[in-house]
């Protein structure tokens, strides 16, 4: 004979049951978390792992993949047609991006989670090579940077202002990180361009192979606020970046984490917060995520802050 008190027990289990099955929602959404980055030797591929690995901790159910590109313009494109939903990119690649500018053929409905770090202008040559300052481009074989990257749209406008002509004056070709230094330490390039963060580890692994210089690009820096805009600014590559016997001037250029504009408000909050919460992860993935600095974040012009990372600006403000 079953007593009132089991009979009572059970009907609170059964009555609990639909309730413990049927748990929220989380508010950022379920779903891949594709995170557009760049060469897997650059700045972008490491960073891009960190923000996965912070993803995986606190948005358990995103699914985060890094995505290899071309980098800053390939990556714009992905997060604008639904093929990522997060992504690194240049500045001034943003910026033309947003106002259909070449290379882009339409503007692009994109929006900034952050301003994160600053990139640096490479042009990399043989230190025993022929080649010793930026007009010794003219002439010499050279890589780019690969199509599709940041990198090539800062390279162009390098040579525009030097008056090199990049089909007539040099032998271009558009190569990745990798196989640009593979092919400078093999002899088949007199240089190649590259803009990252410090320190970029294929840089530092060619520095072991070959002595290379860093060529001096500052003084170019008026000519290309005056044609392209204020995103560029005079800055130093340090001696400790590479081990190099003298510091380098050159460009800097910021770099954003972009996502499209239609990215649903709450994701958007959650990502920008992962930035910050999850600092210490994304450092131990690459040390430049040290120099997110919360003041400077929201500084992403000419895009505007997703609404979703202008509220947590707003929440967080001390």
């Amino acid at each position: 004979m079953v007593s009132r008190r089991s009979l009572l027990a059970g009907a609170a289990v059964t009555a609990a049951a639909p309730v413990a099955g049927c748990s929220r929602p989380p508010d950022y959404g379920r779903g891949p978390l594709r995170i557009a980055s760049g060469n897997q030797g650059g700045v972008y591929y490491a960073y891009g792992q960190g923000l996965a690995a912070a993803v995986r901790a606190d948005l358990p159910q995103r699914v985060p993949r890094v995505l290899t590109t071309g980098a800053s313009v390939d990556n714009l494109r992905l997060v604008a047609t639904g093929g990522a939903e997060v992504a690194f990119t240049l500045a001034d690649s943003a910026a033309a991006g947003y106002a259909g500018q070449a290379p882009f053929t339409g503007r692009l409905p994109i929006a900034a989670l952050a301003r994160l770090y600053e990139n640096y202008l490479h042009v990399v040559v043989r230190a025993d090579g022929p080649v010793h300052d930026l007009a010794g481009l003219a002439g010499r074989r050279v890589s780019l940077g690969a199509s599709g990257s940041g990198t090539e749209v800062i390279a162009g406008r390098l040579l525009a202002v030097l008056g090199i002509d990049r089909t007539r004056d040099v032998s271009a070709v558009a190569l990745g990180l990798d196989e640009s230094a593979d092919a400078l330490a093999a002899g088949r390039l007199d240089a190649f361009l590259f803009s990252a963060g410090l320190p970029v580890a294929s840089i530092a692994s060619l520095v072991a192979r070959v002595p290379i210089r860093l060529l001096d690009v500052a003084a170019q820096v008026p000519a290309l606020r005056t044609g392209y805009g204020e995103f560029y600014a005079e800055r130093t590559i340090p001696v400790s970046a590479y081990g190099l016997d003298r510091p380098v001037s050159t460009v800097g250029v910021p770099n954003y984490l972009v996502v499209a504009g239609a990215m649903a408000e709450p994701l958007a909050y959650r990502l920008t917060g992962l930035l910050f919460t999850r600092r210490g992860t994304l450092a131990s993935a690459h040390p430049e995520a040290r120099r997110l600095d919360r003041g400077a974040a929201i500084g992403t012009y000419p895009l505007p802050l997703h609404a979703g990372a202008a509220r947590y600006y707003r929440d967080t403000k001390v």
